[in-house]
C-alpha cells in the first residue's frame, strides 16, 4: 500500500496493520484464543518444541506485534501454534517467563535460557579488607552481608572494580588489583591517580570508607524475611500469590478450590533473575507482600 494525499493536501501513510494477514503456518484457533490479559506465551513448532517464550501485560497484543514485525516473523516461521498461560499481573508473568525459559530452553531465548554461575565482590568489615570475588556456589547470596554487584564472569567483576578504583582515585594495591609493596607507592600514585593510602598519604580508614561508599550502590539486598513470603496480584477478581523464598521463586498459588499447594523446594538457590525482577519494586514498596503457609 502506497502513501496517498487527501483532497486537502494531507499525506496519509499506510498503516502496516491494515495489510496484516494471519500467518498460514500458525494454527488460527491458537491465535484467536489469546487473551488481552497478563501472562506468558510460547511459540511451539509442529513437534511441540518451544521456539520462543515471552511475557506481556496483554498477551494478544504482544504476540500479534511479533507477527507484524518482519524480522521477528521470519525468526518464528517454524511456529505451528501458540500456547499461553495467564497470570494475575506483570510480576507473575516475569517470574513465570524466567522459570520456563530455564526449564524449557527455547531456541530463540538465548539471553536467559542458561542458568548463570554468578559471582560478586565481597568486602569485609576491617579497614584493611581487600575486595574478593566469591561465587554463588560457595556462598548464599540471599543471606550473606557485604556483597556488591552481580557478575557473570570473574573478568566482569574485576573490570567493574578497576573502573571504581580509577573513578574514585582509590589505591589499586589496597584493592587487590596490584601487588602491594610495603612503603612503596603504587603505580597509580606515581602518576597522581591515587590519593596515596598505599604510603599513608591518605588514612587507611578514609580509603576504606570511600571504597565502601563507592560499592554501596551495588549492594546485594539480603532477603529481609525469615522464610518464604507471598507476592499478591489480582486481576478480574482472580488472585494469585507468587511464593518466593530467599530470592528463589517456588511457584504461584491460585486461590481456587482444588488448586494444589506450592511445594517447598528440596534445595533452594539464589536466582539472579528473580532477584533482579523483585528487588527494585520491593525497595520502592510497590509489592503487596503477605505471609504464606508452607
Amino acid at each position: 500500500m502506497q502513501p496517498r494525499v487527501t483532497s486537502v493536501g494531507l499525506l496519509i501513510k499506510p498503516n502496516p496493520a491494515d495489510s496484516f494477514e494471519y500467518p498460514h503456518h500458525i494454527d488460527r484457533a491458537s491465535l484467536d484464543a489469546l487473551p488481552s490479559r497478563p501472562g506468558i506465551y510460547i511459540f511451539r513448532d509442529d513437534k511441540d518444541r518451544p521456539l520462543y517464550i515471552g511475557k506481556s501485560i496483554n498477551i494478544r497484543t504482544r504476540v500479534l506485534s511479533h507477527l507484524r514485525t518482519p524480522e521477528e516473523a521470519r525468526m518464528l516461521q517454524q511456529s505451528s501454534y501458540i500456547e499461553f498461560r495467564r497470570t494475575a499481573g506483570d510480576i507473575g508473568a516475569l517470574l513465570l517467563e524466567s522459570r520456563l525459559i530455564k526449564e524449557l530452553q527455547p531456541l530463540h531465548n538465548k539471553k536467559l535460557r542458561r542458568t548463570r554461575e554468578m559471582c560478586t565482590l565481597r568486602l569485609g568489615p576491617g579497614i584493611k579488607s581487600i575486595p574478593e570475588i566469591v561465587y554463588a556456589r560457595d556462598h548464599d547470596f540471599a543471606r550473606t552481608v557485604d556483597l556488591y554487584g552481580l557478575f557473570a564472569t570473574r573478568r566482569a567483576a574485576q573490570d567493574k572494580l578497576r573502573e571504581i578504583v580509577e573513578m574514585q582515585m582509590l589505591c589499586p594495591a589496597l584493592t587487590g588489583l596490584e601487588t602491594a609493596v610495603h612503603g612503596r607507592a603504587c603505580f597509580a600514585r606515581q602518576i597522581s591517580r591515587c590519593l596515596g593510602a598505599c604510603i599513608e598519604a591518605e588514612p587507611v580508614q578514609e580509603h576504606y570508607r570511600r571504597l565502601k561508599a563507592a560499592l554501596n550502590d551495588m549492594r546485594i539486598m539480603v532477603w529481609p524475611y525469615v522464610g518464604a513470603m507471598g507476592i499478591v496480584e489480582e486481576c478480574d477478581g482472580w488472585k494469585q500469590t507468587h511464593v518466593v523464598d530467599h530470592w528463589s521463586y517456588l511457584g504461584s498459588i491460585d486461590h481456587a478450590p482444588g488448586t494444589p499447594p506450592v511445594k517447598r523446594a528440596a534445595k533452594r538457590a539464589f536466582d539472579v533473575d528473580t532477584y533482579k525482577i523483585l528487588v527494585k519494586p520491593m525497595l520502592r514498596g510497590e509489592l503487596r507482600i503477605e505471609a504464606v503457609d508452607m
